[in-house]
């Protein structure tokens, strides 16, 4: 769509790197003000959200490198080109979570309860990482005929221009956000005990996920058995995990 949001000289605002600073800035903000009216010290969240954002773009863009090597080979400088997409959300979350626990750990903080924090704040930062997607034209997805198909134009879009394709970073934004809207409500209402948040975002992610995965039309790296992207197959595995998890933590 526009790659570009604007440009001052020679100097370019990239809208994919706009949304990701606007997604890091509105979960930072909400995870600092769940912490204050649950009672944990904001300031404490606020250094691990810092610690999270670092690890997390690290990773996830270590993540993309291992799974598309051919695209850095001739031209290794644009591994450091995150401007131009390119951050596997997977890769970030394992990274996050990593960096999490030990930091928790360390500062003898409750770590499923900060989880639990945590977990809004990375659905709605998610969500506008996602817009971003769609405005630099990765994750796009596959050729389709419906009403509601995307035709990518730009010559700085990283979609395939003139062909009618599957909005995925539309569902992808659309996904994470009424998943926020379900943890926010969920937890306020619902909760029982520490970590259920938590946990509830992973299985619901990891389901929806490995489900738009299938629409997606970007090289997605090696399929396991043919079928699964790598992708879906950490989705569909966390997703086991965390089910495994609520029961335990629920008995």
């Amino acid at each position: 769509m526009y790659p570009v949001l604007l440009t001052f000289g020679k100097v370019s605002v990239y809208t994919y790197g706009f949304f990701i600073a606007l997604g890091f800035m509105a979960g930072i903000s909400l995870a600092k003000y769940e912490a204050r009216r649950i009672g944990e010290d904001p300031d404490k969240i606020m250094d691990l959200c810092f610690y999270i954002l670092i690890s997390a773009i690290i990773a996830s863009r270590l993540f993309y490198v291992i799974i598309n090597p051919k695209i850095f080979l001739s031209d290794p400088l644009e591994i450091f080109r995150i401007w131009n997409g390119g951050l596997v959300f997977y890769g970030g979350f394992i990274g996050a979570l990593i960096t999490a626990v030990i930091y928790l750990k360390k500062q003898k903080m409750p770590v499923r309860k900060t989880l639990d924090i945590l977990a809004p704040s990375l659905a709605i930062g998610h969500f506008f990482g996602r817009m971003g997607c769609f405005f630099a034209g990765c994750c796009y997805g596959k050729a389709c005929d419906l009403p509601w198909a995307i035709t990518f134009t730009h010559p700085e879009s990283l979609a395939p221009r003139g062909i009618a394709i599957h909005p995925t970073q539309l569902y992808s934004a659309f996904n994470n956000l009424m998943t926020f809207c379900f943890l926010w409500f969920f937890m306020r209402l619902r909760k029982h005990y520490d970590g259920q948040i938590f946990w509830i975002y992973v299985l619901i992610y990891g389901i929806t996920r490995s489900i738009i995965e299938t629409f997606r039309g970007d090289f997605r790296g090696h399929f396991f058995f043919g079928v699964l992207s790598v992708s879906q197959t950490i989705g569909i595995s966390l997703s086991f995990i965390a089910a495994i998890m609520l029961i335990r933590m629920k008995k």
